[in-house]
């Protein structure tokens, strides 16, 4: 009995209970100009960060960082119609008419970018990724309808607006990495061979089931385990884990967590506080020298009156971020 009662608080023990690494801010910069607002990712396109936003179907948004306020500028796209989506329809049209109420029917949530600069866009509402090229029209991936399959088998994209918050491509864009928001959140990839994208074996990667507290400042309340974007560096997949307010480095081929490091101190400074009882760090760019994390604000007013989206910017770990768990 005292050996199952083990196993059992070994497999509810939280996956982090010694202390976490906190990150060191060392900036912090409003975002003017964007729109809709909601920046809802970010990517490194050669020596240039773009964004998107959950709010605007037909923009993204390139930012002039040459100043402590940041620039951010429109560049319009125009989307083809949608393929088909593999989501039950029931969730497609609570997402159209979530469109029709607060705008955004797509729900953009993340960017990546290859090493030829072009852009991926997840859409949220649909489970949808769209490729926008340096040059030409933006196109749809042909996405193989077992993702969403798989991943639903698994207890992911089960419910409206929590779904697909992040992605990542690799440098070749042949390998393409999504996170499942929540209830239950995971981890997919689907790779490119010749003109179309298909699941090697399983596109599951990983499903994480399970709930945490909130930090007591935003309220405290238990909530689903979530992630909020992704970025490759490295040879690693680093994952914004909004609600534990921290970063994790991850396994590729697996998805299994090696290290974790919080932001949470500077995160939860008086100052920087929402009335939002929840996390909203959407957006995640690692490199060598530290991260940028953008935060979605939904309009909503941080604490010192500041309206806009921020982008903070964190110094990397001491010793650097690793490659060994």
């Amino acid at each position: 009995m005292r050996g199952w009662l083990a196993g059992l608080l070994l497999v509810a023990a939280p996956a982090f209970s010694a202390p976490q690494e906190e990150l060191t801010l060392v900036s912090e910069h409003p975002v003017d100009g964007m729109v809709g607002g909601n920046l809802s990712g970010l990517a490194f396109c050669g020596d240039r960060l773009w964004t998107v936003s959950d709010r605007d179907d037909d923009v993204l948004y390139s930012l002039d960082t040459s100043d402590t306020v940041w620039k951010a500028q429109a560049n319009a796209i125009r989307v083809p119609p949608l393929p088909e989506s593999y989501l039950p329809e029931k969730l497609q049209s609570l997402a159209r008419l979530s469109g029709l109420v607060r705008g955004g029917n797509l729900d953009f949530e993340g960017v990546s970018c290859d090493a030829a600069g072009n852009r991926y866009v997840v859409s949220e509402a649909f489970a949808l990724v769209l490729k926008v090229p340096v040059e030409g029209a933006p196109v749809w991936l042909d996405l193989p309808a077992a993702l969403v399959e798989q991943a639903r088998a698994k207890g992911m994209l089960q419910h409206f607006n929590g779904i697909f918050e992040g992605i990542a491509i690799n440098p070749a864009g042949d390998r393409l990495w999504l996170a499942a928001e929540r209830e239950q959140r995971g981890l997919l990839v689907v790779s490119r061979q010749g003109d179309t994208w298909q699941c090697q074996g399983s596109c599951v990667l990983r499903a994480e089931p399970g709930r945490e507290a909130l930090p007591k400042q935003v309220g405290g309340k238990s909530v689903f385990r979530d992630f909020s974007d992704l970025s490759l560096f490295d040879g690693k997949l680093y994952a914004l884990e909004r609600s534990a307010y921290r970063i994790c480095r991850r396994a590729l081929e697996t998805g299994k967590t090696e290290r974790c490091w919080s932001f949470a101190r500077e995160a939860l400074q008086p100052n920087r506080l929402y009335r939002q009882s929840y996390g909203l760090t959407e957006a995640l760019v690692v490199d060598e020298t530290g991260a940028w994390v953008g935060t979605d604000n939904n309009f909503g007013e941080r604490a010192d009156g500041e309206k806009r989206p921020v982008v903070w910017r964190f110094a990397a770990p001491q010793g650097g971020w690793g490659v060994k768990p």
